[in-house]
């Protein structure tokens, strides 16, 4: 049997869900980005900075599936925790938040590489 979950653990989940949607809007930042910007009724000369970006999106994009998939192998290995009997235990899985993070920074990063692949036959 395994511990129960610790603040290190607890921390390990902070940080991934963070690093996952950091590098997912740095993904998504030269084409999704302004899109929802602009959408949103935001306008300015500084949203066309972002185009700069677009040469390190593959590293983005390569940095956010990385945390994506650290985030899923702690999400599947903190499910899998079990209490030691004579121990308090707190609730094994990740909380919402952690989840919900992780959902939005996939989605963010599908939207990235979707984008790019569908922009040459819608425009």
């Amino acid at each position: 049997m395994r511990r129960p979950q610790n603040g290190a653990t607890r921390g390990r989940h902070g940080l991934v869900v963070a690093g996952g949607l950091l590098s997912a809007l740095a993904a998504s930042s030269c084409c999704v980005l302004p899109l929802v910007l602009f959408g949103l009724g935001v306008s300015g000369a500084w949203i066309g900075t972002f185009a700069g970006l677009a040469p390190y999106q593959p590293w983005f994009v390569a940095a956010a599936i990385g945390f994506l998939a650290g985030g899923i192998w702690l999400n599947h290995r903190s499910a899998r925790v079990a209490c030691v009997d004579g121990v308090s235990c707190e609730r094994p899985g990740p909380g919402r938040l952690f989840k919900a993070g992780l959902v939005l920074a996939t989605i963010l990063t599908v939207a990235a590489l979707a984008l790019d692949l569908l922009a040459p036959v819608l425009l």
